[in-house]
């Protein structure tokens, strides 16, 4: 379950990783300043970083909205971050034409959830040899991301992350079943929770969808309290006026103080709580079964 991006550790006791960055690449001067500012914070605490932010949100819900800067641009300001500021890279890819070129950029290419049942994109990020995050579909029970990582190992990769980023609840709601985060780890990867999507309201305004990002700190922490390898933050310095995802972005002033109470939740939950065990779904079953 243990692996490494670069210099940073993830996973099999390793320090909790924080994944965060903007939701789309807006300009070079923003992602660089952003990256400076999320570096200098986890510097202070001892947090291992990934900075993340899209290329091309090729799922945004209106064909209106910003999508990014594109591939080739995209990916030059993502190299320019790991350079000045010594941080691995992750961005999404929604096409496999685009994998071999993205493998050229990034340390961590990372699967939407929309996307996370497609085989052959699938195989062809793991054939890159980088690191994969693939996140979990909100369609999908946790168990049911087993084939999904079948395909990842099957083409020779074992370096994955999942990430947990919220279950549909009825129309424009997400919410968060926690026990997903044990479930996961069972699966023998690195989890990662996804706070700020999972707040999201997808498609609750209509052409854009919303968010509820007074609600990302409560589930932040209690994800961590459940143990995971991971922590997945989308933020901005005006979220008010991020062109994707702002709702359920938080703003960058500020994040500080709740990084500083995530660092002694886990500190907490890695003392007190054995996070490689936890409860099957077969367990469930044969308890309910023998009740």
């Amino acid at each position: 379950m243990g692996f490494s991006v670069g210099s940073l550790k993830i996973g099999q006791g390793a320090s909790l990783t924080l994944v965060a960055g903007p939701c789309v690449i807006e300009s070079r001067q923003q992602a660089l300043e952003v990256a400076a500012a999320l570096v200098e914070m986890t510097r202070d605490l001892g947090m291992p970083l990934i900075f993340k932010s899209s290329y091309d949100k090729a799922n945004r819900t209106s064909i209106r909205s910003y999508r990014g800067p594109g591939l080739e641009r995209g990916l030059e300001i993502l190299e320019e971050v790991r350079e000045a500021c010594g941080v691995p890279v992750l961005s999404d890819v929604h096409c496999r034409t685009e994998i071999e070129r993205a493998a050229r950029s990034l340390d961590v290419i990372q699967i939407p959830a929309f996307l996370c049942r497609q085989t052959d994109l699938l195989v062809a990020a793991a054939r890159t040899g980088r690191a994969i995050n693939v996140k979990k579909g909100q369609f999908m029970a946790p168990w049911d991301m087993a084939p999904v990582l079948e395909k990842i190992r099957g083409a020779g990769n074992h370096r994955i992350l999942v990430s947990e980023r919220g279950s549909c609840f009825g129309y424009n709601q997400l919410v968060v079943d926690f026990r997903s985060l044990v479930i996961l780890r069972e699966l023998g990867v690195a989890v990662v929770f996804d706070a700020t999507h999972s707040v999201q309201l997808p498609g609750g305004l209509g052409h854009v969808s919303g968010g509820q990002r007074q609600f990302v700190p409560a589930l932040a922490k209690a994800a961590v309290a459940v143990g995971v390898d991971g922590l997945f933050l989308e933020v901005h310095p005006d979220p008010d006026a991020a062109l994707c995802d702002g709702p359920n972005s938080l703003c960058t002033k500020g994040l500080r103080e709740l990084l500083e109470e995530i660092k002694e939740i886990d500190a907490l939950t890695r003392r007190h709580v054995d996070t490689g065990k936890g409860t099957t779904r077969e367990g469930n079953s044969e308890r309910q079964a023998g009740s």
